[in-house]
């Protein structure tokens, strides 16, 4: 399984989707520091939003096989520059979160993400799983078998 980096501003669902992941309970909780675990890293929020904890976030994306831009659904701009992507030395993902809520925008986000130079663009709801399955087969190696194959 290749290791992927959630990076995206606070309260885009960041830690939410390490939990739905993981397969844990959802509960919210403020990250305040990089979480590492097996195939996952989620970071703070403040390290995008933040221009002087930005060279940090790079640094960290470099221990990631694939970089994941969040951005909620629910946002009323994008964080993120166009043509952003580029700058990473890895495959870059991007992940729509909180698709279900109320005042969702899914489409508006999706053209954020477009822009911003992302292929390939998930849609989740970590809450109720939607979704989740699909960046799990994206993250998998051919040689990997899901949970679910076994």
């Amino acid at each position: 399984m290749r290791k992927i980096i959630l990076v995206g501003r606070s309260e885009a669902g960041k830690t939410t989707l390490t939990q739905a992941l993981k397969g844990e309970k959802i509960t919210y909780h403020k990250t305040q520091y990089v979480n590492r675990f097996d195939v996952i890293i989620d970071t703070p929020g403040e390290y995008i939003q933040t221009k002087n904890l930005g060279n940090a976030l790079a640094m960290y994306t470099f221990e990631a096989d694939v970089v994941g831009i969040l951005v909620s659904a629910r946002e009323p701009y994008s964080l993120f520059p166009p043509a952003v992507t580029p700058v990473c030395n890895r495959d870059v993902v991007g992940i729509i979160t909180q698709i279900n809520n109320k005042g969702a925008d899914v489409a508006q986000a999706r053209r954020w993400l477009e822009l911003a130079g992302c292929r390939t663009i998930f849609e989740v709801d970590s809450k109720t799983g939607e979704g989740i399955a699909d960046i799990f087969e994206y993250l998998r190696e051919e040689k990997d078998v899901m949970p679910w194959e076994a």
